[in-house]
């Protein structure tokens, strides 16, 4: 379900992973297969040489070629705007990227590239579909700064700190408390909220990993008290226009999904067709880009319906300040999206904890400023983030959202005011990952 922390990250992966989580590569080199690193190494002190960090990207995984490559992007701008400003104290930013495709094994070998023949001091943004490689960069001591969740590692291991946050213990065993993660229902409450919603539909594949996330998010509906219509399809052979039909019979307020990118296109495609008009069709942050005219051009009804909530500030949203640099530095992409707006926000999040290393940047110094007591938020480009190791999960939480609209001719129109506002306390439902 969608919520702060490890659940908000299912919530905006599931939609795209889900059919390949199960069918990915997952058998891992062993670890006596490298030399690696001692546990916790570091760069000689006073190295005054580049700043060596570190970007895994799932390039060329099975989801697609650009599916993974968001925060990249945004990491890689932004740490080349720093170099022509003159890096950290006089000292370049070094960025060496590893596409893993999306494989454990794959994994595995560039977490030994980049920890052990590159000698970084840190990864940033990493975004993969198999972190077989997580525990290795945990025993290494090397932090993992704003990654993106796909997985449960993040709430697994110690030196790993999602974009997200984390109050998970991470001790290395189980994820989350003893196996559990937990997640809010901030967004199911603030559709409640703002628009008065009272019935909602999830749309899913008769697929286990796509089933198992529309359960969650029917669990999350029902707690906020809507009545839930469940639609499956044929993953082989979809028939959306049915369920569009009914969607429209029993008229539903809010869609979400528990499908993939082209299964998203062609459901808002058969609901032009037979007329159903809802009030929000949700989708998920990594639909959250600006081709989204061209990816729903067959729906332009239900592609003005299309609203994505995150826990990010939104990338179209320019009247900010740290929003207008991100966009100004990326200005010849050809797409913008909101991962690779956290990719920009990891980056910084790195930068700003080895400023305050002074003239030694390590590890151990980076994580310090992790750890603090003060939430990070990225000049306002996150919701406040920060990391604590609760004994217990929380039965309540007070959890913000950010909300967008997508509009013909404006793009995604920030939604409900600034998202530092749209927040609620919250029950906090556990799920096994």
């Amino acid at each position: 379900m969608a919520g702060r922390g490890r659940a908000r990250g299912l919530g905006s992966l599931a939609a795209a992973v889900l059919l390949l989580l199960t069918a990915a590569c997952g058998s891992r080199l062993p670890e006596s297969d490298f030399t690696g690193r001692p546990a916790g190494s570091e760069p000689p002190a006073g190295d005054r040489g580049p700043l060596r960090v570190g970007i895994l990207a799932s390039e060329t995984s099975p989801v697609g070629g650009d599916a993974f490559t968001g925060p990249r992007d945004g990491a890689k701008a932004y740490f080349e705007r720093l170099n022509d400003r003159g890096g950290i104290a006089g000292r370049r930013i070094e960025v060496h990227t590893c596409d893993d495709g999306g494989s454990g094994v794959g994994n595995n070998a560039c977490v030994h590239e980049l920890l052990d023949e590159k000698k970084v001091v840190a990864l940033v943004a990493t975004t993969v579909l198999d972190y077989a490689g997580a525990k290795r960069v945990s025993d290494a001591g090397v932090p993992d700064i704003g990654g993106q969740p796909v997985g449960p590692a993040y709430d697994t291991y110690p030196h790993l700190y999602s974009i997200y946050g984390s109050l998970a213990p991470r001790n290395g065993g189980k994820p989350g408390w003893r196996g559990e993660l937990y997640g809010g229902t901030e967004v199911y409450r603030y559709f409640k909220r703002e628009h008065g919603a009272r019935t909602a539909a999830v749309v899913s594949y008769n697929q286990p990993a796509s089933a198992a996330y529309a359960r969650l998010v029917t669990r999350g509906l029902k707690a906020e008290g809507y009545r839930v219509v469940t639609e499956q399809v044929d993953f082989a052979l979809p028939n959306f226009r049915a369920v569009a039909a009914d969607l429209e019979e029993q008229d539903v307020d809010l869609v979400f999904d528990a499908v993939d990118s082209h299964g998203n296109a062609r459901l808002c495609a058969a609901m032009d067709d037979v007329g159903a008009r809802v009030t929000a069709k949700v989708t998920n942050a990594q639909n959250w880009n600006s081709s989204v005219e061209k990816d729903y051009k067959d729906a332009p009804h239900c592609r003005n319906a299309l609203w994505v909530t995150g826990s990010s500030r939104n990338h179209d949203e320019t009247g900010h300040k740290a929003v207008r640099e991100f966009r100004t530095a990326t200005e010849d992409s050809d797409t913008h999206s909101q991962w690779q707006l956290e990719g920009w926000a990891a980056a910084m999040w790195f930068t700003d904890a080895a400023k305050s290393c002074g003239s030694e940047v390590t590890g151990a110094c980076l994580e310090r400023y992790l750890n603090r007591d003060k939430a990070y938020d990225a000049r306002g480009l996150l919701l406040p983030v920060r990391f604590e190791e609760r004994a217990r999960p929380p039965e309540t939480r007070r959890s913000c959202v950010s909300a967008a609209r997508w509009k013909d001719g404006k793009g995604w129109v920030t939604q409900g005011g600034d998202m530092t506002a749209n927040c609620f306390e919250v029950p906090q439902l556990g799920y096994r990952p």
